[in-house]
């Protein structure tokens, strides 16, 4: 099982604070190739190319491997002033 967590915007969007998968991925590629097919909300919120991801609190890149038992978060970028 893989924890998915979501934050700020990416929060909004979808509706939810997290989710269980069960299914296996090979990368967070694929998790959200899967996760934007949820719906169209979901596919407006894994659309930006700017979406930030980490997976067990380490920022990576969208071809990071995932495992069963990571904990995966997306988040939009940080802005402001």
């Amino acid at each position: 099982m893989i924890k998915v967590l979501f934050f700020a915007k990416v929060r909004e969007i979808v509706g939810i604070n997290s989710l269980d998968v069960l299914e296996d991925y090979t990368d967070i590629k694929s998790l959200v190739k899967s996760l934007s097919q949820r719906g169209e909300s979901w596919k407006i919120a894994f659309s930006s190319d700017n979406l930030l991801v980490a997976v067990n609190h380490e920022l990576v890149s969208m071809s990071n491997p995932i495992h069963s038992g990571d904990e995966v978060a997306f988040f939009p970028p940080v802005t402001g002033g």
